[in-house]
């Protein structure tokens, strides 16, 4: 498209900032149209655009109202999903809850037993974080890694490369995006 407006067939010139215009013509003018439209033609076209301004418009309104009732379905879904899905991970504790409540009550009882009930609880619960996502990791003897690991100590140990895991303070859980916490561990370094 040139710079300057150029004239089309139709009475339209193209503006390469604002696109096809319509020429102002009079009649009599050289290039008039050869017939104008009767004022009852004009005031029938006025009704029709007028009528399609309208028909737009209502469109428009609808569409905006679809638009906010979907926003407001998509929220309370996002919040029922929330909800059903803190009950489920809730829900899985429960067995948990229940056996340390038995333990306590037979806290008067042979220490070995409570002693035994207790691990058989802790592998429970080591368990339903397991199936929620987060299993628990054994990082001992693993090559030391900053985003799954926390050095909370450095210990001299012959035998063993630098940067390895010699011992668990704290295990972590879930691995990867799906890490709940990281591992506080000891790592060594060479003597």
């Amino acid at each position: 498209m040139s710079e300057t407006p150029e004239a089309r067939r139709d009475g339209r010139e193209e503006t390469p900032d604002r696109g096809p215009e319509v020429r102002e013509e009079h009649p009599g003018s050289p290039g008039a149209p050869e017939s104008l439209e009767t004022p009852d033609e004009l005031q029938e076209r006025v009704v029709e655009l007028q009528a399609l301004v309208t028909d737009l418009q209502d469109r428009w309104r609808r569409a905006l109202a679809d638009l906010d009732n979907l926003r407001k379905r998509v929220s309370r879904d996002a919040a029922r999903t929330r909800s059903e899905e803190r009950a489920r991970a809730a829900g899985e504790w429960l067995p948990v809850l229940d056996n340390l409540d038995r333990a306590l009550e037979h806290a008067e009882t042979d220490p070995v037993s409570i002693a035994d009930g207790l691990r058989v609880i802790r592998d429970q619960a080591q368990e339903v974080l397991s199936r929620l996502g987060y299993a628990r990791r054994d990082d001992t003897g693993a090559v030391f890694d900053p985003a799954r690991h926390e050095a909370v100590g450095v210990l001299s140990q012959e035998g063993v490369p630098d940067g390895t895991v010699v011992r668990v303070v704290r295990p972590g859980y879930g691995d990867g995006e799906q890490q709940l916490r990281p591992a506080l561990v000891v790592v060594a370094k060479g003597a």
